[in-house]
């Protein structure tokens, strides 16, 4: 499959695209900067895992078909605004968390309620957003080699999309789960915050969640 990590220099940009590339799939990373991107790309191909290319962020998406956006959520709104033109028929996952820095181990709840719930205003209905991946480390995605324990939750109004993201999760070695409608992303964005205090009150790089009782 053929994907674009909108914000792809960034630390969960990184992880995403070798264990993506590792995968088989065409990876793209992009930034405002074209030749930053490029430059970056050619540093992870080096690794081993398979090439990824680099460009900037609207030149990236135009022959994807999935696009997913890593950046932080005070550029959230402008960006999506910009790439909308370039985003018809793509599915688009977003990982955005609004946190609110310095109080980043606390919940906050944007005038959208979610990030997530506000890409699809922006974006519009013709466009499949999904939102996921909020609760996995950074540290633990960077290691291609490291198995990560840890469950992905996944929302979307779109079950095809919901479908198409958890298969994509398990690429990348994790257990996807479908977590309903967009609206539930409200309650996965706000558990980052607590994930962090709990690295951070526990001494660990990254804690993630296990979901008991399933088949």
């Amino acid at each position: 499959m053929r994907i674009a990590i909108v914000g792809g220099t960034g630390r969960e940009g990184r992880g995403l695209a070798l264990r993506w590339a590792k995968a088989g799939h065409a990876v793209r990373v992009g930034s405002r900067d074209a030749e930053r991107a490029e430059a970056y790309a050619a540093e992870l191909s080096v690794l081993g895992f398979g090439t990824i290319h680099g460009g900037e962020n609207a030149a990236i998406v135009e022959d994807a078909e999935v696009v997913l956006v890593s950046v932080p959520y005070p550029a959230h709104g402008d960006l999506l605004r910009a790439l909308r033109p370039h985003l018809d028929g793509r599915i688009v996952i977003d990982i955005t968390v609004p946190l609110q820095p310095p109080r980043v181990r606390e919940v906050h709840l944007p005038a959208g309620q979610s990030a997530a719930l506000e890409a699809q205003e922006i974006l519009g209905d013709g466009i499949k957003v999904v939102a996921t991946l909020h609760h996995v480390s950074s540290v633990h995605l960077a290691d291609a080699a490291h198995a990560i324990d840890c469950d992905v939750l996944v929302c979307s109004n779109h079950d095809d999309a919901r479908a198409a993201v958890i298969a994509l999760l398990g690429d990348l070695g994790l257990r996807g789960l479908d977590a309903g409608s967009l609206r539930n992303a409200v309650a996965l964005e706000a558990l980052t915050p607590v994930l962090l205090h709990m690295n951070k009150k526990y001494g660990v790089p990254g804690v993630g969640v296990r979901f008991t009782g399933l088949p």
